[in-house]
């Protein structure tokens, strides 16, 4: 989105120095334990909601910032910076899908689906990487930063209809493991193209 990536930038430029880029992958870390936070203590109230809508605000800062402020300040480290954001998703999700399996109580398969769709989600992700040195992490046409909108969306009508959480994450867990089965069908294949590639090329050479 246009309005988020200047948003960015400006951010970036009015930056102290002492805020570094791996700071703002922690801020992330820390955004997930936010709504992590924010889930469990809806358990008891379900106001405590808005906790976890602030948690995305802050991980969406952190998250959305840490990568660019490196580019912004040209001090980028590219392999080091994708290992360490890879790892930043993984543990956020896993925290994030940590505060679902709490807040549904009789559901927590839920929960459990929901991580292994946006993990495998994430595995494709790096598959791609390796198989056309493509990093593209949105999903029908859908980046995070979209997706974050409408979970916080989701979680404010929550606090008033009862249950429209539990049916969001069913269906978007649904929708996620559907993309991603195609996905990986579509890997295969230009995977399958790549090895017949290499192996023409190896028969020419010899």
């Amino acid at each position: 989105m246009e309005a988020e990536f200047r948003t960015i930038e400006y951010l970036c430029s009015k930056m102290p120095s002492l805020v570094t880029p791996d700071l703002l992958t922690l801020v992330g870390i820390i955004g997930s334990l936010v709504v992590f936070c924010g889930l469990f203590l809806a358990t008891f109230n379900s106001f405590a909601l808005l906790i976890s809508v602030v948690g995305f605000a802050i991980h969406w800062f952190g998250d959305s910032l840490d990568g660019r402020l490196a580019y912004y300040r040209n001090i980028p480290r590219k392999w080091y910076g994708w290992s360490l954001d890879i790892n930043a998703d993984w543990i956020s999700i896993c925290v994030i899908g940590l505060g679902f399996y709490y807040y549904f109580p009789a559901y927590k398969v839920i929960a459990f689906v929901f991580v292994v769709a946006y993990g495998g989600s994430m595995i494709l992700t790096l598959l791609q990487y390796k198989i056309n040195n493509k990093y593209i992490i949105d999903k029908a046409s859908m980046g995070p930063t979209e997706l974050r909108i409408i979970i916080c969306l989701v979680l404010i009508i929550e606090i008033f209809v009862p249950n429209t959480l539990l049916v969001f994450a069913a269906v978007a867990s649904g929708i996620m493991l559907f993309l991603n089965a195609q996905e990986s069908k579509r890997l295969m294949r230009e995977g399958d193209f790549r090895d017949n590639l290499e192996r023409s090329l190896k028969t020419k050479r010899d």
